[in-house]
């Protein structure tokens, strides 16, 4: 692939800056403890955790990076979970995420203190794309949010303008609505390093489209889950070129006519039990756990303003909630 073919463009504040908002996320989240017990700073309403595994064929020379070297499988922990700061019920509108801590990958990693654990995380969110062009335009608003529901909209224009809050507000409504998160699509949103060049990576399910049904997002989890595998193709889309595929402003859709997402390998997470002991035993387990993008090889570093703001934010949680050393294996079912 040759040299670098992605580009960052890094502000001369912007650690400072970053780390000026951790400090404030730090802040609320201390702010939001229930009984005396923080909960984590975004995502703090888990569905379910549960055990797994990627399978990795043998892939074209291009994508032979990281864990995607050689043919082999990963076992590891999966957590799905709501975006908000808060646990509240499923049918309020709200982002929802699959985290995946692949277990027993060799490599130097990125956070200090953690370089030789053997863990790579991968986060995923509903949407190709953020309704955020910036780490500032982030923090603005969730410090709006912060306040409550009541003039939410004339405190938006005040922060953005009336056309840039109205666009926000426009694509936080019209995001997909997940029936089941077996049978949806998630995406990293953000870039990261793929070897010599960067991508975007997704979870695209292979179970079919769900239907409208009654019950919480883990009821149908735990359903499925009791029943069978739940699978995904785990695929990359990679960077283009700066004006199609864009490193610093998460907003923008990487289209896939420019640039088709190409299969890495399947995650599947395995017939289980869930609301068994040993279920039980795994999910207390992947609660305590981290999930961070910095937790990586240098070959999928996290790419972008937003990535990089992520870094001091998710240290700062991590370390506030007194998170589980990273794991050395899978619980075994």
């Amino acid at each position: 692939m040759g040299a670098m073919s992605f580009h960052e463009q890094v502000a001369p504040d912007e650690s400072e800056r970053f780390e000026r908002y951790a400090g404030e996320l730090k802040q609320l989240q201390a702010a939001r403890a229930r009984d005396g017990k923080l909960l984590r700073g975004l995502h703090a309403k888990a569905h379910l955790g549960a055990v797994g595994q990627l399978a990795v064929p043998d892939l074209p020379a291009q994508l032979r990076v990281g864990p995607f070297a050689a043919p082999r499988t990963w076992p590891l922990y999966a957590r799905f979970s709501n975006g908000a700061p808060r646990v509240q019920h499923d049918g309020v509108p709200d982002v929802r995420g699959i985290a995946l801590k692949l277990v027993g990958v060799p490599g130097r990693k990125l956070i200090p203190g953690l370089e030789d654990r053997k863990t790579q995380d991968f986060l995923f969110i509903q949407t190709p794309s953020v309704a955020f062009r910036s780490p500032d335009e982030f923090v603005a608003f969730v410090r709006i949010a912060a306040r409550g529901q009541a003039l939410l909209l004339p405190r938006l224009i005040a922060a953005f303008g009336f056309s840039r809050a109205i666009m926000i507000l426009r694509i936080i409504i019209k995001m997909p609505k997940v029936v089941s998160m077996a049978a949806a699509r998630f995406y990293t949103a953000a870039p990261i390093r793929f070897g010599e060049t960067a991508a975007k990576l997704a979870l695209l399910p292979l179970a079919a489209a769900a239907d409208e049904r009654e019950g919480s997002l883990r009821d149908d989890l735990v359903a499925r889950l009791a029943a069978g595998a739940v699978e995904y193709s785990l695929r990359a889309q990679l960077f283009v070129d700066d004006a199609v595929t864009p490193i610093e402003d998460p907003s923008v859709t990487w289209p896939e006519e420019k640039s088709p997402f190409v299969e890495l390998g399947r995650v599947t997470l395995p017939r289980q039990q869930v609301e068994s002991a040993r279920g039980h035993e795994i999910e207390a387990l992947v609660e305590r756990l981290s999930f961070d993008p910095w937790h990586a090889l240098e070959e999928l570093r996290p790419l972008g303003a937003m990535m990089r703001a992520r870094a001091p934010a998710y240290r700062e949680s991590v370390m506030a909630r007194g998170a589980a050393p990273e794991p050395e294996d899978v619980l075994p079912l």
